[in-house]
């Protein structure tokens, strides 16, 4: 079975672009954001004993798509016919994956996490994430508070600005969604931000967090669904940082996945 039919088979598509949740114009760095994102929930390392042997396979099909994407000539073949070279260096002889996985992306901790967001709020790259996102999400305030690195609901009111200050200048267009929400909406969400805030605070309480290993121990502390939420957020910082440092992309497209 080719990687196409594989995709088809487990990801429900035979699409690499929406098996990695990216767009067709994705950048090289969404494309590897994309990825990393995508693998985290499946990486056989984090994955139940009794699910192991799917979450392997999973994860495998999903580095051989990142390898067709991540190479200009492969990707390029693959826009234009819609194929890939089963018999290419990506895809033939025993690749161990998960070793390729670990080259790709360093770990970060906590203190990475605290020194980037000092970096990037204000800055001309939070700009145009902010700028990026409200224009892939037509207005939606939900959507653009969750896509946007590091904001929590107290930067809300500097994000709507922004915004507003882009429209006028005539930088991104008006979405009546963005421009007409109801306050009831607004309310509600900084309701479950607060929300959330709590009882990360009182998860880190309870187990008494501080250093910087307590990342992983929170991570693992919560239920599977906060840990989906705290893998994506770490998805997208060590996505940013990269073995190189490098940075690029934006949190905007991961998230969407649009086409």
């Amino acid at each position: 079975m080719g990687l196409l039919e594989q995709c088809e088979a487990v990801f429900g598509s035979p699409d690499l672009y929406r098996v990695l949740g990216v767009r067709r114009e994705a950048s090289p760095q969404e494309i590897r954001r994309g990825y990393h994102r995508a693998s985290l929930r499946v990486h056989p390392d984090r994955a139940e004993p009794d699910v192991k042997e799917e979450a392997t396979r999973r994860f495998q099909i999903l580095g051989k798509a990142y390898a067709v994407l991540s190479d200009a000539e492969q990707r390029a073949v693959y826009d234009e016919q819609g194929t890939v070279d089963e018999e290419g260096e990506a895809l033939s002889g025993e690749r161990d994956w998960r070793e390729y996985w670990r080259l790709l992306f360093k770990k970060i901790t906590v203190k990475d996490i605290e020194d980037f967001e000092k970096s990037y709020k204000d800055s001309e790259e939070e700009l145009a994430d902010i700028k990026a996102a409200y224009v892939d999400f037509e207005g939606d305030m939900d959507r653009i508070m969750e896509s946007v690195l590091c904001a929590d609901y107290t930067d809300e009111p500097r994000i709507r600005k922004i915004i507003e200050k882009a429209i006028d200048s005539g930088e991104v267009p008006s979405y009546q969604c963005f421009v007409k929400e109801s306050k009831q909406k607004t309310i509600a969400r900084k309701r479950r931000a607060e929300k959330e805030a709590r009882e990360a605070e009182k998860t880190k309480d309870e187990l008494g967090l501080g250093g910087e290993d307590d990342l992983k121990a929170l991570i693992q502390s919560r239920n599977k669904d906060r840990k989906k939420e705290m893998d994506d957020f770490l998805a997208q910082l060590e996505a940013k940082y990269g073995n190189n440092a490098k940075k690029g992309g934006k949190k905007t497209a991961a998230k969407k996945g649009k086409k």
